[in-house]
């Protein structure tokens, strides 16, 4: 709900022309009310000249578009195209306006709290997302001090230093100009400061060095995603070069580590990035997502003297030793995002799987179990299991080879968890032809009885809404969610596929000629 100090200001910056002459006038604790209701209707210009003349110490823009007291609505979601531009903008010729009625007390710009999601509210529907502000922020450092450069000498220029909180999202299209702006952040008045740093699409050589650049002892999140080669070999000459005394959230690219491919000399070089990541005091969310760590979990994780709170190990082809392990293990009993996905949880270990559920079932708020073979008979044991974890909020098990009869037993235990708002599940095994195997290929996942599918959706909704749970949102994305990232660069990502794709034909057909 609205205040009537908000519909005021709404009032106010709906003309623009109006608003923009009147700035000079207002009262500094108003500038927050006035962008929140500028951002709210896109006011592309009113925004723009509301962050060049910002009178306060601090602009965090997740705090300004969150939930505030004049209008409880949380936008900072609204990723929207429109307004980050001009918020961007706006802040370098912040720098560059000398006759600004205000001073210039802006020391710090939070922009880590932009939500990057599916589905945009905003009336322009075109978003900002992580790696075009990446870019457009970088932009802006090089022509801001390429401005300075033509202007006289200006001492209240020279003085300003602000330091631009971000998320980084560096790939091979954006990556010289993200290294220039680093490179020359000691004389540029924005100052980029990476708080989460994710990178794609790049060599070894050039992730190594921007990494360097980007003040790894303050990094607090890295995500090494897709097209980096990085393997184990590497990440141990990276974690021996550089430390992350700061870092909390640490993803690795698939096939970091391949224990098939070990060899005795290898053994040494687990033990030491383990050790290496037991220095990482702070370290509390992990991403192997498949990696094959058969039977070397515990070296990996043993180190490590802060609990994990979040573990991602789908499809890292673990056995009972490393279930073991975990179930075991300080982790289990402060686990909230927990993800074994590609693991044969029913049948090759139950006990120690569900002895792991047990033990985070007071923490756990997201359970991933994608493609687990779970099968009607593995549903009672598998409610017995989901009961106790009260703080559930979040629950995917896509892929697993259950009836519709056995959904339905899982969604009369839904209605019961407390705190479940948020469910992923597969499509019933009686809507597939007889003869389709599990897992199932890309190319058969939506050669269903679609109109079966659609009539077992209603009934599962229908025991939600009886036990009057409207709150919790069911749905079977069949290629999975949604993830802003690839949708942000998934035509790079695809050609450096291709590219890498070329060079091993080249490579490969390389050798046979020599071989001849």
């Amino acid at each position: 709900m609205k205040s009537l100090r908000f519909i005021s200001a709404e009032a106010l910056v709906s003309n623009a022309q109006l608003a923009r002459k009147s700035l000079s006038s207002v009262a500094h604790n108003l500038f927050p009310l006035l962008f929140k209701a500028s951002y709210l209707l896109e006011q592309r210009e009113v925004i723009h000249d509301l962050v060049e003349n910002w009178p306060l110490a601090d602009f965090n823009i997740g705090k300004l578009l969150g939930t505030t007291v004049d209008y409880q609505e949380d936008i900072s979601s609204r990723a929207c195209c429109v307004c980050l531009e001009s918020c961007l903008v706006g802040l370098r010729d912040y720098v560059l306006n000398c006759s600004s009625p205000y001073s210039k007390r802006l020391k710090v710009v939070d922009l880590t709290g932009i939500k990057d999601v599916e589905v945009q509210l905003c009336k322009c529907k075109k978003t900002l997302g992580r790696w075009a502000r990446t870019e457009l922020l970088s932009k802006l450092c090089f022509e801001l001090l390429v401005e300075m450069q033509k202007l006289q000498f200006n001492p209240c220029i020279f003085d300003i230093a602000i330091d631009i909180l971000i998320d980084l999202f560096v790939t091979e299209r954006n990556y010289e100009l993200v290294v220039q702006a680093l490179l020359m952040r000691c004389h540029c008045p924005l100052k980029i400061r990476c708080v989460a740093f994710r990178a794609d699409s790049l060599t070894l050589r050039k992730l190594f060095y921007i990494i360097k650049l980007t003040d790894p002892a303050s990094l607090r999140k890295l995500e090494v995603v897709h097209n980096i080669r990085l393997e184990m070999e590497h990440l141990e000459v990276l974690f021996n070069n550089i430390h992350f005394p700061l870092l909390t959230s640490l993803t690795l690219p698939a096939r970091a580590f391949n224990v098939q491919r070990f060899a005795s000399e290898d053994e040494p070089i687990l033990m030491t990035i383990g050790e290496k990541m037991s220095q990482m005091t702070q370290l509390t969310e992990l991403s192997l997502a498949f990696s094959t760590l058969t039977g070397k979990i515990r070296k990996l994780l043993s180190p490590l003297k802060t609990p994990l709170k979040l573990l991602d190990v789908s499809n890292c082809a673990l056995n009972h030793a490393d279930m073991a392990y975990l179930a075991n293990s300080l982790h289990s009993n402060h686990l909230e995002v927990l993800d074994l996905s590609g693991h044969n949880v029913a049948d090759l270990y139950p006990s120690t799987f569900f002895k792991l559920l047990s033990h985070c079932s007071h923490t756990l708020k997201i359970l991933i179990l994608e493609e687990c073979n779970i099968q009607d008979i593995h549903v009672n044991m598998l409610i017995l299991g989901l009961i106790p974890c009260r703080k559930l909020q979040e629950f995917k098990f896509l892929g697993n080879p259950l009836s519709s009869r056995a959904l339905k037993c899982l969604f009369n235990v839904f209605s019961d968890l407390p705190k479940l708002k948020y469910i992923e599940f597969p499509v019933p095994r009686d809507c597939y032809p007889n003869n389709v195997t599990y897992p199932i290929d890309d190319s058969d996942l939506s050669k269903f009885d679609h109109q079966k599918y659609e009539s077992v959706s209603e009934e599962l909704n229908n025991i939600l809404l009886h036990a009057n749970r409207e709150d919790i949102k069911a749905s079977t994305p069949l290629f999975g969610g949604y993830d802003a990232a690839i949708q942000e660069t998934g035509n790079e990502l695809g050609s450096y596929l291709l590219k890498s794709f070329k060079d091993t034909l080249e490579n490969f057909n390389k050798a046979l000629q020599e071989m001849n």
